[in-house]
């Protein structure tokens, strides 16, 4: 809200002193440049006073599912490639 009567204050003075001076004669391109000037000064004044931040980025993937795991029995084998039983071992994918 600050902003944006700082900008209207601003358009509001620039106004008033571009009706108050005096007219432009025809033979002198000075009041043409200041003119341009002006507007360029009072174009970046208002679009200073009523710019927005930027939205943020937008996201483009979904973080990695966690793991799967599980428990299964896996065989135990002996020195000798002898199955000898077999135990509970996490497997996770």
């Amino acid at each position: 809200m600050r902003k944006t009567t700082a900008a209207i204050l601003a358009v509001s003075a620039i106004g008033a002193l571009t009706l108050a001076a005096a007219p432009a004669r025809a033979d002198s391109a000075g009041a043409a440049v200041a003119a341009g000037i002006g507007g360029f000064a009072l174009g970046a004044i208002a679009g200073g006073a009523l710019a927005q931040p930027a939205p943020p980025p937008p996201v483009y993937y979904a973080p990695p599912p966690p793991p799967r795991c599980w428990v299964e029995r896996r065989p135990v084998f002996d020195e000798y490639g002898v199955e000898i039983g077999s135990r509970p071992r996490r497997i996770c994918e």
